[in-house]
Parts: structure tokens; C-alpha cells; sequence
């Protein structure tokens, strides 16, 4: 009998640009494809890698259509930014993204360089889960207008543009105005973006299963300037005021971005759409804080301890 099951892809992303991930990236096309799962490329990738549709399961496509479409998941081989760059390529699906991590701290991906071979075992044998993280929707509007709309997965931040300049604004939560700021400018920011541009501000670390949204002031000059933690039913909005010397600039995930004239008025809600990102093990994220940061924990003795009282009840 014929087998007529359909057969498994991945979509693989490269940061092209860097050796070490070109690589990688070539060693994952070879293993994928080896094991019978085709793999899509990104047409200008494909060429970076020499990989092409000669190459048996290899296909290429175009940014330009829907990359993601009909794929499993999406193996992304770089860091944080290019796990970004994926979520923000394949946001029309729902394919998981999967990112081997290249970087630095890398807290968007879930397994290192040294990991590959494992991490394709996982894919080979589906061991592995998804999980929805928030986003945000994201509109600019002067008026009646909308200028601008976008989604984020870390952040949306308003910022000023001229660095010798303050930028005036007024925020807003629920429809009701909350406090004046000449300030830097305001991240707004999802749990998965609090330990990036949020982070850096001085707003706080959230768990990623925790659902909120999060605003946080930059060098505000005000008495009230402190990170907020809010619903994620709320909608957060900060306008420009029309009383600022230069207009200022809005970034998402820094990666789209338009400039904001004075009067603009910026709405962030929680997202339509969440992105999902795989996971291969079932780690806390206080482990993960713990080794992405190296953070020092020497001395704890809490199990220990549990195991020491445990021990000290069973005998008594």
C-alpha cells in the first residue's frame, strides 16, 4: 500500500550574516532532510547557505508570501533579534518557533549551539511542546487617522529623537489619564520583553505565564515614575504632546519604526494573535533567569534542607 501520509517540514531561518550560523544552519538542513522532513528556505538564505531546490527536500520561498504555511515549526539558528525577525515573519500562522541560540544571552531560545544534535532528535521524534506567549497590537494615530499599526512581542517603545530634547507626554490607562512626563520616553512592554529593553529600564521581571502588560518611564522627570504592572484586558496610550520642540520616534522589538508627530496618540492592547515559542524541556524560568544571567546562588540550601526535614520526619 502507498504511503500517503503528508510529509513534514520545518521552515529554517539563518542569521546568514554570520559564519557560525551558516554552518549550524547547513548541519540542520542536512540532518532535517536526512530523516526524511523537507525543509523551506528563505530564497536569499538558501543562496547564503549554496542550498537550493536541486538539493532533494530542500524548497525556497519569499518573504514576501507566507513562509510559515504548512510547516511544523520554524527552526531559527541566531539570536533574541532573529527569533524576532521570525515572529515577525510567520505571524500570519501559528507555526512554533524554535531558536537555537547564537547570541549572547538568548532568552527567547530554547536550545544552544552545542545542543543541535539533541534538538534535532527532538524534532525528529516530536518531543517537544508550545506555548503561547502574549503580544502586542499596536496603533498610531493623529486625529481620526491611523497612521501606523504593528504588533510586538517584546516591546513598543516611544522614544524621543533628538537627544538633546525631552520628549512631553501624557499617558493613559483605561481611558482615563494617569500623570504627565518630560521624559526619554516609555517602553511598554509583554512578560516574554521584561527581560529585554524593560529590563534595562528598571521595570520588572515578570514570569512569562503571567498575563499583563507593562509600562515603564524613561528618565522621567516627575515625583510619580514608576514601572507599572497592569491588566492585560487594559489599553495603554500615550500622546505626544503638541507642546514638544521635536517630534519622537516609535520602535517595536527594535525592528519597525515610525516617527511620531506632535499630537500623535500611541494605543497598545494585548494582541490578537500570541506567538508561540517551543519548548524542548520543562525548566523554570527561575532556572533560566538563574543561567542566562549568570546569577549567583551559592549558598542556597533549600533542597538540601527539604531533603534534611524530610529525612528528620520520616525518623521520627
Amino acid at each position: 500500500m502507498t504511503d500517503v501520509r503528508p510529509r513534514r517540514r520545518v521552515l529554517v531561518l539563518a542569521h546568514t550574516g554570520r559564519a557560525d550560523a551558516r554552518e549550524v544552519a547547513r548541519a540542520c538542513v542536512r540532518s532535517l532532510t536526512g530523516h526524511d522532513i523537507a525543509v523551506r528556505l528563505l530564497s536569499d538564505e538558501a543562496a547564503d547557505l549554496g542550498l537550493g531546490q536541486s538539493d532533494g527536500l530542500v524548497e525556497t520561498t519569499s518573504p514576501h508570501d507566507v513562509p510559515g504555511e504548512g510547516c511544523e515549526l520554524v527552526l531559527v539558528i541566531g539570536g533574541d533579534g532573529s527569533i524576532l525577525r521570525a515572529a515577525e515573519l510567520t505571524r500570519e500562522t501559528t507555526t512554533p518557533l524554535l531558536g537555537v541560540n547564537l547570541g549572547h544571552v538568548g532568552f527567547l531560545a530554547e536550545a544552544e549551539q552545542d545542543d543541535i544534535e539533541s534538538t534535532i532528535r527532538a524534532i525528529v521524534e516530536r518531543r517537544y511542546t508550545a506555548e503561547d506567549r502574549l503580544t502586542l497590537d499596536v496603533r498610531v494615530l493623529l486625529g481620526k487617522d491611523v497612521l501606523f499599526s504593528t504588533f510586538a512581542l517584546n516591546e513598543a517603545s516611544v522614544e524621543k529623537a533628538a537627544r538633546e530634547r525631552m520628549l512631553e507626554v501624557v499617558v493613559e490607562v483605561d481611558g482615563r489619564p494617569l500623570s504627565r512626563w518630560g521624559c526619554d520616553g516609555v517602553v511598554c512592554a509583554t512578560p516574554t520583553g521584561s527581560t529585554a529593553y524593560n529590563f534595562s529600564a528598571g521595570g520588572p521581571v515578570v514570569w512569562p505565564e503571567v498575563e499583563a502588560l507593562l509600562m515603564v518611564p524613561l528618565s522621567a522627570h516627575a515625583l510619580f515614575a514608576r514601572p507599572m504592572v497592569v491588566a492585560p484586558s487594559s489599553v495603554l496610550a500615550i500622546e505626544v504632546l503638541s507642546t514638544t520642540d521635536e517630534p519622537g520616534v516609535l520602535w517595536c522589538d527594535g525592528r519597525r519604526t515610525v516617527a511620531l508627530p506632535t499630537g500623535a496618540r500611541i494605543e497598545i492592547r494585548r494582541g490578537a494573535h500570541p506567538v508561540r515559542l517551543v519548548r524542548l524541556h520543562e525548566a523554570p524560568f527561575t532556572d533560566r533567569l538563574v543561567a542566562k544571567f549568570d546569577l549567583p546562588v551559592e549558598g542556597w540550601r533549600g533542597a538540601a534542607e527539604r531533603r534534611r526535614r524530610e529525612g528528620g520526619d520520616a525518623d521520627a
